[in-house]
């Protein structure tokens, strides 16, 4: 029998190597699974990790795909901080991208400096309903947010597609399911010619160094924190657990709101089925791999980028599936939360009891 039994004193040290010892972990088995699939792991690890950081174009590439990952992880980080588990942010983009896309089609033929901020801030409005919606399932129902965030990012889904094969749809986009490209007005302005890096790039920054000052400096985000760590001496100083539920997952649906309308307004420039490869999903990754910490989730950040962007490349070039993506990402998920169970307790072997049954009483033969 084996038991796993919390440590008296987790090491500090070794829970900020944790996100290391998962990559290389993950690395490892990485390794075996191109040798499995008959490529050479030197070369496919070249691909992934180091060929997207050869070239000026690849590593623009890795900072328009680590733009929204961060901005969404930031958002999911509050809500962790809190033990509250949003698995809704893919669909909170999506409603942000159709909240914010909305605006660029109702004013297509429209010039205005206003526009542009108007569409982030419906985004970010859109985003945030969507958050609240749980907020409301678990305050007044006791739903459990991590089951309705989740199912609601099928609502989101099935709602885009529903706008882009009908009212929202091209009439001169030859039967494609997707809205009119938005026009200058309404898309965010490129910053280096040549590349699709654009202004979404100083949102996200301007909101890691929020976040720093929220986490750091804040009341609130101490409330926040002492609610998810200690329910019972939240409530004995007076911590509504309520606010804290409403508060978390509307930061962190209007943080991934705005991600979707830059996705829309930016690299993509329209409505259609595949605004996002997942980000949603793999932000949870990000906010974790960084510790829940400002600068953790922007190297994380980057880190998922990269591992996007190698996909990318080697599906190209060594013609590898689509899915050895989403298997990096899953094993870096799995070694990451293995190496933090081990950090945080002990494996141990029990003895096995034998239990020992009395003997019956000899009968009186006589």
């Amino acid at each position: 029998m084996h038991l796993l039994e919390p440590r008296e004193h987790p090491s500090q040290l070794m829970k900020w190597l944790s996100p290391v010892i998962a990559l290389v972990a993950m690395l490892i088995v990485g390794s075996l699974l191109f040798l499995a699939l008959g490529v050479s792991p030197a070369q496919a690890l070249y691909i992934f990790f180091i060929e997207p950081l050869t070239t000026a174009y690849s590593l623009s590439e890795l900072a328009i795909k680590a733009s929204p990952l961060i901005l969404i992880a930031l958002g999911l980080a509050v809500g962790f901080r809190a033990k509250l588990f949003n698995i809704g942010a893919e669909g909170q983009l999506t409603m942000g991208a159709i909240f914010g896309g909305g605006i660029a089609i109702l004013f297509h033929n429209q010039i205005g400096w206003w526009i542009l901020p108007l569409m982030v801030i419906m985004g970010a409005i859109g985003g945030a309903l969507w958050g609240l919606i749980p907020a409301l399932l678990k305050t007044h129902f006791n739903a459990e947010e991590t089951l309705t965030t989740l199912m609601m990012n099928y609502v989101a889904v099935f709602l885009l597609l529903y706008l882009v094969n009908g009212p929202w749809r091209d009439p001169e986009g030859m039967n494609f399911p997707q809205s009119v490209m938005f026009s200058e007005s309404t898309t965010l302005p490129l910053i280096i010619e040549g590349t699709r890096v654009n202004a979404s790039i100083f949102i996200t920054i301007a909101a890691v160094a929020l976040f720093w000052f929220f986490i750091r400096k804040s009341m609130t985000a101490f409330k926040l924190e002492v609610s998810g760590q200690a329910p019972l001496a939240a409530k004995y100083a007076g911590f509504s657990s309520a606010k804290a539920v409403w508060l978390s997952l509307g930061i962190s649906g209007l943080m991934a709101g705005i991600a979707g309308i830059c996705e829309v307004a930016g690299p993509i420039g329209q409505l259609n089925p595949n605004i996002s490869p997942g980000y949603g999903y793999a932000a949870i990754i990000v906010a974790y791999l960084g510790r829940l910490n400002p600068l953790g989730i922007v190297l994380s950040g980057f880190l998922m980028a990269l591992i996007y962007l190698g996909g990318e490349m080697a599906q190209m070039q060594m013609q590898l599936p689509v899915a050895i993506t989403g298997i990096f990402q899953g094993l870096l998920l799995f070694f990451l939360l293995a190496s933090d169970a081990l950090i945080e307790k002990r494996y141990r072997f029990a003895k096995k009891k034998i239990k020992v049954i009395p003997a019956a009483p000899h009968e009186n033969l006589a």
